[in-house]
């Protein structure tokens, strides 16, 4: 068979359901294809602890993973979230080889997984790879300063919209399944905070609320009412990973 036809078969064979995947050259998207391994990403599942060295990077597709830092007391916070626009384990390729973050899985879905040493080898390759991933990993550490600053000086219903808003920007539906509990740990504060909070999003007639399940009823609505970091954060992965970027 000709060597084309054999890599459009092979182009074609798999959706790129990641933005990194679709920001690859058509090259490098074909030589990643037989390694990457499907994986289901259920509610809470652990993808790595703090302090472990990383065997795996993951690529969400569908699932959104959050990155949460322990506290000695067992308390913990939320620094970033990452949704089909990124992919997990940037310490890998940045030298640290692990993280004191742990990555639990916040919206259950599915993803892809790259085994670490050949991440490490398509990226010390220091082509459109490299430049791709740096670009990624400037616009996570912007959420991830960003988020510092919103959890110290915004009201929590202002944080609540932020959360809401990253989340709804790395699905594919309005709705959202996420316990009060849940969100009382990704924002480092007590669960009667977040149903105050989640209660006046609702009195506004933002969300609809029941049984851990919230479904957003105006989206503008609460783009108006959170601060000022969603735009912030927004504009940077914009501006850093537009589709076309290493094509």
């Amino acid at each position: 068979m000709d060597l084309d036809l054999d890599l459009d078969i092979l182009l074609t064979a798999m959706p790129r359901e990641n933005q990194l995947f679709e920001a690859l050259p058509a090259e490098e998207w074909a030589h990643w294809l037989p390694h990457l391994e499907r994986i289901d990403m259920p509610l809470g599942m652990v993808l790595y602890e703090s302090g472990a060295s990383l065997s795996h990077v993951y690529f969400p597709t569908t699932a959104v993973v959050s990155l949460l830092y322990l506290m000695e007391d067992g308390a913990s916070s939320q620094t970033a979230m990452v949704g089909y626009e990124g992919l997990v384990g940037i310490s890998l390729f940045m030298g640290g080889l692990t993280t004191p973050s742990r990555a639990v899985v916040e919206c259950a879905g599915q993803g892809f997984r790259l085994k670490a040493d050949l991440m490490l080898e398509e990226f010390n390759r220091a082509g459109p790879v490299m430049h791709l991933l740096l670009r990624y990993t400037q616009a996570l550490m912007t959420q991830m300063t960003q988020t510092a600053v919103c959890n110290r000086h915004h009201a929590l219903d202002q944080q609540l919209c932020r959360c809401l808003l990253l989340s709804l920007d790395r699905m594919k539906t309005n709705e959202l399944v996420m316990t009060q509990e849940l969100i009382a740990s990704l924002l480092g504060v007590r669960r009667e905070g977040v149903t105050e909070a989640a209660g006046h999003l609702q009195e506004a007639g933002l969300i609809s609320y029941r049984r851990g399940h919230i479904t957003v009823l105006d989206r503008q609505g609460l783009e108006r009412r959170t601060c000022e970091c969603y735009a912030v954060i927004k504009k940077e992965y914009d501006r850093l990973l537009p589709s076309s970027l290493a094509t």
